[in-house]
Order: structure tokens, then sequence, then C-alpha cells
């Protein structure tokens, strides 16, 4: 059974993980017949939304707490993460992946990476096992590797970042998977388009289908 790591951001989509991306991702992988395990990073968030208004509240919360939401409890910090344990990483979205994973939210191609993530990703990379990511995601791919080629969809001002990076973007729509087998690397755009639920689980099954492809 391969197994996958699962990255998290928090829990929910304007200041953490975007849960619809997320749970039929572990839907995906365990429908596929694969396993995965989730992290995140045990830091505070950058700033915590009310999710019904989008204004910021007064208050602070932890990327791995709120990660445990999504969880059930069942998740550890990304600093334990160990390459030689998995066969795949897989990335969902969300905005918390942009604030609290890296700083592209805030500072574009001039964004910085959380140092377990970009321990996680490197890792993953030199070893040569698959890194997927949906959403908004790839920014993290494209800022620590580079000559990549990857999606985030549609959106002008992501893409004209993603290639400053270095990397190549190719637009996509719904469901569609981005393969650069140079580099074992799998983007989808998910909630980067205008998507409705049917929409993500088809691209959460496609990215994860094509890397369990790729490791046949």
């Amino acid at each position: 059974m391969k197994k996958f790591a699962v990255i998290l951001a928090g829990s929910g989509v304007f200041d953490g993980s975007e849960i619809h991306e997320t749970t039929l991702s572990m839907y995906a992988i365990m429908k596929q017949g694969a396993s995965y395990e989730i992290f995140a990073p045990d830091m505070e968030q950058a700033h915590v939304i009310n999710h019904i208004t989008g204004d910021e509240m007064n208050e602070k919360r932890n990327v791995l707490i709120e990660a445990a939401r999504i969880a059930r409890g069942n998740i550890k910090p990304l600093s334990e993460f160990k390459e030689s344990d998995f066969d795949a990483l897989l990335m969902p979205g969300g905005f918390g992946v942009a604030k609290n994973l890296c700083t592209f939210a805030f500072e574009g191609a001039e964004c910085k990476i959380n140092k377990d993530v970009e321990q996680a990703i490197t890792s993953v990379h030199k070893a040569g096992k698959p890194i997927g990511a949906l959403c908004i995601s790839p920014v993290i791919v494209a800022k620590i590797l580079g000559d990549v080629e990857l999606t985030i969809g549609q959106d002008k001002d992501t893409s004209q970042a993603i290639e400053k990076m270095g990397a190549k973007h190719k637009q996509t729509t719904h469901g569609e998977v981005v393969i650069d087998a140079r580099n074992n690397v799998f983007t989808t755009p998910c909630y980067m388009l205008d998507a409705n639920i049917t929409q993500i689980a088809d691209g959460a099954e496609n990215i994860v289908r094509a890397i369990l492809k790729s490791l046949a």
C-alpha cells in the first residue's frame, strides 16, 4: 500500500487549509487503495479570519491545532516528517498555504517558505518521489524548485509571480493535472478557479490517480 504525507496549513479557506480540497484528497487517496498521514507546522497562524464576514479577528490560533480539527486529532508536527516513511507528498490549498506555510499572500514572488515545509519538500524531491500540489500550493513548489512546470489554473497575477520565481506556468481548467515528469511534480487548480465541490472532487481524484500511476 502506497502512503502519502499530507501537509496542512490550518483549518478553513481564508486562513488555513481549504477543507473541501483536504477532505476530498484524503478520500481520493483511500478510495484508490493508498493511505495517508497528516502533518502541519507547529506555529502561530498569520492571522485569524471570520469566515462569515471576512474580517480579521483579534485572536491567535496555532496551525497544528487548527489542522487537527480536519485530521480528527490524528496529526503530527511537520518537524517530525521523515521522507523515508512515505511514497509521495500532497499539499491541498487554501489561503493558509500562502499565509502560514509561506508568505506568498504578503510578499508574492519574494516570499519566504516555512523551514519545515521547505525541508519536507526538498527531501521528497531529492529522493525522486512525487509531490502533489492543489490550488495555490504550487507557488511553494515553484519557490523551492524554481525550474518546474505547474499550474494554478488561469489567474494572471499568480501565474506571473510563479514565472518570476523561475517556474513555467500552464493554463488549465477543472480537473486537469499538469505533470512535470522530470521533477515528479503534479499540480491541479481546484478553487483557484470558480469551482463547485464536484469539480474539486474531480481534481483531487485525478491528481491522486496520476501520482499513484507514476508509482506503479
